[in-house]
């Protein structure tokens, strides 16, 4: 992991906190399955709890990870368990030198040659990762819970650190029913701030990938913890859906 140099404090001490490579375990681990507890840090790690709670107070010193609301589910008494997201500056310490490189490189083809050209390179992009992609998922088949699981395994190997879970009711038919596909991490965050045009060629991708129209929920271009992609899962002619992923 190549941590960028900046003046920025928070990213500075960053760089020091990552120097453990468990310490940089856990962040990743938040990377990729945020909001998340303490507990199921440790568990999914293999760590004790104390030694999660210390790389958790560092991180936190650091500016890295922040507190985030639970999820209201049914506890016990007692305050609910605090669950932890990456901050925007430890999602800068995740990031390299080379995601900043790439949008002064950006700005300079906007200011060259337009808008339109920046739409056309990120077109250009995605198309080479969804070729890469096209032959994984057709493997998979026609069911769209199938091809979501290709999908967030193809994405994770290229630094996405995606993952899956089924929404709503499938059972009762219902529209808001599917599948949530998440990427806890992108390679070109930095830039997709300032050119929303890389998440629209992302989306259009994965909407031809699994054959049914996704919407975009939330990105961590625009200060969500997590990229957030609703996946319809389509009704069969006999009234029954196809499989949730996961």
């Amino acid at each position: 992991m190549n941590i960028p140099a900046s003046p920025e404090a928070p990213v500075v001490a960053g760089s020091a906190v990552l120097e453990s490579s468990t310490r940089e375990r856990v962040l990743q681990a938040i990377s990729e399955r945020g909001p998340i507890t303490a507990a199921t840090l440790a568990d999914d790690l293999g760590l004790t709890a104390p030694a999660v709670r210390r790389h958790l107070e560092n991180l936190a010193d650091a500016g890295l990870i922040t507190e985030r609301e639970p999820a209201a589910t049914v506890r016990g008494r007692g305050r609910p368990a605090r669950s932890y997201v990456v901050s925007d500056a430890g999602h800068q310490a995740l990031e390299s030198d080379y995601d900043h490189l790439s949008t002064e490189a950006l700005r300079f083809l906007a200011a060259e040659a337009g808008e339109d050209a920046v739409r056309r390179f990120a077109e250009s992009r995605v198309a080479s990762l969804e070729q890469r992609y096209a032959a994984e998922l057709a493997d998979a088949g026609d069911d769209t819970g199938a091809r979501v699981d290709a999908l967030v395994g193809a994405l994770s190997r290229d630094g996405f650190a995606a993952s899956a879970r089924p929404v709503g009711d499938a059972a009762s038919g219902s529209p808001l029913a599917g599948i949530q596909l998440c990427q806890g991490h992108c390679p070109v965050q930095h830039a997709a701030r300032e050119f929303p045009a890389f998440c629209d060629a992302e989306t259009d991708a994965f909407s031809r990938l699994l054959g049914v129209h996704v919407q975009r929920l939330a990105t961590l271009a625009h200060g969500d913890h997590v990229c957030t992609t609703f996946v319809p899962t389509p009704t069969k002619p006999d009234g029954a859906t196809e499989r949730s992923s996961r």
